[in-house]
């Protein structure tokens, strides 16, 4: 399994603001940062602003910030957020299902308990956990500022 793009983006932006400790930062800034697609991380902050996890200020000397503490962003909740769907396996949709053995087959049961494993996992976890290494994320956020 791999978690698309725009979810790893979407923690990414969370991080990064995380690190800046509300003060506003551009998208242009964050793109740099990580060099990724300032079109993409548009479409990323808008959902981001839209789940209200983020604040956004619009103008000149606007940007973006958290809009929570970093505590109360799960990140469970944000992976759950911005993935298009968990379909593990082609019987886990309905709609498009072909397999001929789904009607006694274990194994959707099976994987259907290691996604809940998963969310139960990352349910664990806030942006502050992710933030925990503070300092050295920090040093890379100011040797790319520096450069």
């Amino acid at each position: 399994m791999e978690l698309t793009k725009y979810s790893d983006y979407s923690i990414r932006v969370l991080v990064y603001l995380g690190l800046n400790n509300g003060k506003l930062v551009s998208i242009n800034e964050i793109a740099e940062f990580y060099d990724i697609s300032r079109n993409h991380l548009t479409k990323v902050v808008n959902n981001l602003a839209n789940l209200e996890l983020i604040f956004t200020v619009r103008g000149k000397g606007g940007g973006i910030k958290l809009a929570l503490p970093a505590e109360e962003i799960y990140v469970g909740r944000v992976i759950r957020a911005t993935e298009p769907n968990f379909n593990l396996l082609e019987c886990f949709d309905p709609v498009t299902n072909k397999c001929r053995i789904t009607n006694c087959c274990i194994l959707k049961g099976v994987m259907k308990n290691a996604l809940e494993a998963f969310f139960t996992e990352l349910d664990k976890y806030t942006l502050t956990d992710i933030l925990a290494n503070t300092s050295g994320l920090k040093r890379i956020l100011e040797k790319h500022s520096a450069t």
